[in-house]
Parts: C-alpha cells; sequence; structure tokens
C-alpha cells in the first residue's frame, strides 16, 4: 500500500515527476500525461458522482468501480514495462475489468432508445457531467496510444482497450442518466444556418 506522510517533497521543483519504477521524467514527458490525463477523467466521474449518487444508485456503483480501476491504469502507466524483471509484480489492467465494464455497458444498454442522431452534451446534470468525463477519458486514449507510438514506449494493450470502454460506459450512462435516452438532446445537422 501507498503511504502519505509528506505531500511536498520538493524533489518535482526542478520540473521533473518520480514514476513508480524510480525513473524521473520532466513533467511534460508523455507518460506523465497519459496517468495525469487519467487521473483528470477521474475527477470528472467524481464530480460527475455528486449527481448520480442518490438517483442513480446502481450507475454510481459503477462509476465507483471505475474510479478504482481508473487509480489501477494510473499505476500500470506508471510502472513501465522495460521487459526487465522488477522485485516486485506491478499492477497492470487485465481483460477481467475491461470485461465487467462490457457487461455494465450491455446492461445499461437494454434500457436505452435507440439513437437517431447524434447526442449532444447535455440533458440532466448528471448527463452534462458525464458526457465532460468522457470526453476526458478519450482524451487520455489519444494520449495513451499517442504513447505507445513512442519507439522505446511500452503501453500494456488491456490498458488502451480499458480506457476505450471506459468513455463507451460513459456515454451509455450519460444517456441512461437522460431518462433512458428520452432527455437525451439530439444534434440536429444545419439548425441554425
Amino acid at each position: 500500500m501507498v503511504k502519505l506522510n509528506k505531500i511536498y517533497t520538493r524533489t518535482g521543483d526542478d520540473g521533473t515527476t518520480g514514476l513508480g519504477s524510480g525513473e524521473r521524467r520532466l513533467k511534460s514527458d508523455l507518460r506523465v500525461e497519459a496517468y495525469g490525463t487519467v487521473d483528470e477523467a477521474n475527477a470528472c466521474i467524481g464530480m460527475a458522482r455528486l449527481h448520480t449518487g442518490k438517483d442513480h444508485p446502481a450507475i454510481d456503483v459503477m462509476l465507483s468501480r471505475i474510479q478504482n480501476d481508473l487509480f489501477d491504469l494510473g499505476a500500470d502507466l506508471a510502472v513501465p514495462d522495460e521487459g526487465k524483471p522488477l522485485d516486485y509484480e506491478p499492477l497492470r489492467i487485465v481483460a477481467a475489468q475491461t470485461e465487467r465494464v462490457e457487461r455494465d455497458i450491455d446492461l445499461l444498454n437494454k434500457q436505452l432508445q435507440p439513437l437517431k442522431s447524434f447526442v449532444l452534451n447535455g440533458g440532466t446534470p448528471a448527463a452534462a457531467a458525464l458526457h465532460l468525463a468522457r470526453t476526458v477519458a478519450r482524451r487520455a486514449e489519444r494520449v495513451m496510444v499517442a504513447l505507445a507510438q513512442g519507439p522505446a514506449e511500452h503501453v500494456n494493450r488491456e490498458a488502451l482497450k480499458y480506457i476505450n470502454r471506459v468513455s463507451d460506459f460513459l456515454f451509455v450512462a450519460a444517456r441512461a442518466v437522460n431518462d433512458n435516452g428520452n432527455a437525451d438532446v439530439l444534434w440536429v445537422p444545419g439548425k441554425n444556418r
């Protein structure tokens, strides 16, 4: 377990941060950007949960699990797999986590009205917050994909699947809290010409 007694260490004052492996990297490094964006998505989900806890308890439980998994994802990204043996087993996203999110998506999607247009980000406060979380999760995915393209970088393939599925879940959950799609705000192409 992590034990944090002191919040500031001054070691990052030079613009670097420590990865879980102990390696120092610039705070602008793509790997740091990836797990930082995952953390941002997690914070957005926390804000969304202010609107789901009372009115949508089943979705709130699903979001709680995802929040915990996103910390696992951050840990996965913070310890690069360099193909060398470590003194410990690093935490990695596994297929069971992705599969659980898929089951949650399928459960919620069964009750949704079919889409006839793209959905604008809005509707209820819970839906708007979930859409915001979705867009940040998509950005995290883009950063992770860019990181994986680096010649000396490795990103767990299951981690990429997981973050992709999380953004799908957030879209479906936003529709679910919008009265199962009945309160969705639909895009009308060219409406304001």
